[in-house]
């Protein structure tokens, strides 16, 4: 978890982390039991309680097919007895519970999956789990608005692109004998097909007949990387239907382009993977 960049919330003045594993928050006790009275020792009182334990099991059993029943019915039965005694880490060794993650050393600590941290707030203090919640929910919030604004200017970069690629296929690919015909729109499929074959490994329609119950098209449903890209080649196949270059020269020179952008964009692994997909053979020039 440590190689995950963390996130950080102000909750009454308490700073708390929030970090990502397999995609979601887990927030640190560690942090929220800061500025009470008891400190670290409130996470093991939390544990050791019959509701916790009961509450831990279930939400495992929902989320975790690898939960221990049997030895968590056993620290169950044992919990409210004097002798009993359970941390973070026996509770995930014993059980192979995920819902609590437990790290030593400077950066490390007790951070529990935001359902779990929430319930922990409510335990300290219900004013806590309050604007514990409150406050999560504004990071979530600017995170989606983040994210929407990221796409949206790269959609909107990819039409503008959209329009100067069009504009070129108008004025150098198709002849005046056949313009304002039912051919034009013809035209106009196979060069966005090129692009969606040079970034996607696939036309539109196969995109579709691969994914019949999705609503729009494979471009509505690309990656921002993808976005990113698709505007760049549109530009430059713009350019390379000016210089002369056929349909298959072009498909190929931006199939390498993609490749290559793509590779920066996401990484050497993925990018590796990414090359072994798109090196399979160009279909030919029809």
């Amino acid at each position: 978890m440590s190689k995950n960049k963390k996130q950080n919330i102000s909750v009454l003045g308490t700073p708390i982390s929030i970090v990502k594993k397999k995609e979601k928050d887990f927030l640190s006790l560690t942090d929220m039991v800061k500025n009470f009275e008891g400190g670290n020792a409130l996470i093991e009182q939390w544990l050791r309680n019959k509701n916790t334990i009961e509450f831990l099991g279930v939400w495992e059993k929902v989320y975790n097919p690898n939960f221990n029943s049997l030895e968590f019915e056993g620290i169950k039965n044992e919990a409210g007895t004097n002798r009993f005694y359970l941390s973070a880490k026996k509770w995930i060794s014993t059980t192979g519970a995920i819902g609590l993650v437990s790290k030593a050393g400077r950066y490390g600590g007790t951070f529990a999956h935001k359902d779990i941290a929430f319930e922990f707030g409510s335990w300290l203090s219900p004013e806590f789990k309050l604007y514990l919640i409150v406050e999560f929910q504004k990071l979530k919030e600017l995170e989606h608005q983040q994210k929407s604004l990221a796409w949206d200017v790269k959609r909107l970069l990819s039409k503008i692109n959209y329009r100067l690629h069009t504009d070129a296929i108008k004025e150098y690919l198709i002849p005046p004998k056949i313009e304002g015909t039912r051919q034009v729109p013809m035209i106009y499929a196979n060069e966005a097909d090129l692009l969606n074959m040079a970034i996607f490994g696939m036309t539109a329609k196969q995109w579709k007949q691969e994914n019949p119950d999705l609503k729009g098209n494979i471009r509505d449903h690309a990656t921002p990387e993808q976005l990113l890209i698709l505007a760049n080649i549109e530009n430059l196949n713009a350019e390379f239907i000016k210089s002369g270059l056929d349909h298959q020269e072009r498909l190929e020179e931006l199939n390498r382009i993609a490749i290559y952008q793509m590779g920066i964009l996401i990484g050497s692994s993925s990018f590796k993977k990414l090359k072994e997909k798109h090196n399979k053979q160009l279909p030919p020039e029809a």
